[in-house]
């Protein structure tokens, strides 16, 4: 998982900072993932694991880094194993 959402910052987040250099717990908006870019991670996310996010996670927290990113996929996968 960690290294899919890697690839994917790395092809949509815009980042000024290489994704290679960032730690799990970086701020990637301090990197320079934008709003926009943001969104399109979360398409690509959507996309690569087969999952929607909801409303609930729709927020800057849950893209604040790539351990957020990870931990709100995992949320969702888990929500689906539930239903």
């Amino acid at each position: 998982m960690n290294n899919t959402i890697r690839k994917l910052l790395a092809r949509l987040g815009s980042l000024s900072t290489p994704i290679e250099t960032l730690a799990d717990d970086a701020d990637l908006y301090a990197a320079g993932l934008s709003s926009f870019a943001s969104v399109q991670l979360m398409l690509g996310l959507e996309e690569a694991f087969d999952v929607e996010f909801p409303d609930h996670l729709l927020n800057r927290k849950s893209f604040a880094s790539v351990a957020a990113i990870e931990g709100a996929l995992t949320q969702i996968l888990e929500q689906r194993k539930v239903a």
